[in-house]
Formats: C-alpha cells, sequence, structure tokens
C-alpha cells in the first residue's frame, strides 16, 4: 500500500481545505506578491494573511524569499493551478447537474399543472 502518498495526499488537501488559502493561491497565479498585496485584495488583517500562508508554507506549497526587510510568497509548483482548474470544473459540472435537475422538476411541475 502506498500509505505514505495517501498520507501526503490527505495533508496536501487539508492545507488547501481554507477558503481563503485558495483564493491565495489564486492571487499567486498572477506571479509573487507580499503579504501587504494580499492583504489588499483580500481584506483582512495581514496576521491573518501571514497565518494562511505560514500553513501553506509549511506544506510546501508555497514558496517566501526574503528581498529587504520584505517577504514574497510565490507558489512552489504550478501544477497546483491546473488542480484548482479541475476543482473549478467539477464545481461547474455539479451546478450544471444541478441546474437540469431543477430545470426538469419545474417542466414536471408544469405539465402537472396543465393536466
Amino acid at each position: 500500500m502506498d500509505m505514505p502518498l495517501q498520507q501526503f495526499k490527505a495533508e496536501f488537501f487539508k492545507a488547501l481545505s481554507h477558503p481563503l488559502r485558495i483564493r491565495i493561491l489564486e492571487l499567486l497565479r498572477d506571479g509573487d506578491k507580499y503579504v501587504n498585496e494580499l492583504q489588499a485584495h483580500l481584506g483582512v488583517e495581514s496576521s491573518v494573511v501571514s497565518q494562511q500562508l505560514a500553513l501553506l508554507r509549511s506544506k510546501g506549497i508555497v514558496l517566501g524569499s526574503k528581498e529587504g526587510t520584505k517577504v514574497t510568497y510565490g507558489i512552489r509548483d504550478p501544477l497546483i493551478f491546473d488542480l484548482l482548474d479541475i476543482a473549478r470544473k467539477i464545481f461547474n459540472n455539479n451546478l450544471n447537474d444541478a441546474i437540469s435537475m431543477l430545470q426538469r422538476m419545474d417542466s414536471e411541475q408544469s405539465g402537472d399543472a396543465s393536466s
């Protein structure tokens, strides 16, 4: 069994399990950012951004590079964006399925009403 791989996957997905961390990754798609840049986009305290970045960094998802007195953060492996894109596609598929189901239910109810 690949328990170390499964453990890695579980920890990796746990690190991605917070909406703010996902948003940070989406913002880093455009390139490396400082904490204050991320804070401005997210509208949360810099300490909150720093906490989320620390967790992402501890899991090897982002890297920090010191530039003078500031740290710039970037993505360690750009394949993370493929994963986020696939998650978006899965979301869209689920949304489309729900819309189709609601449309079928609506047409069934309309058919019942005309009987």
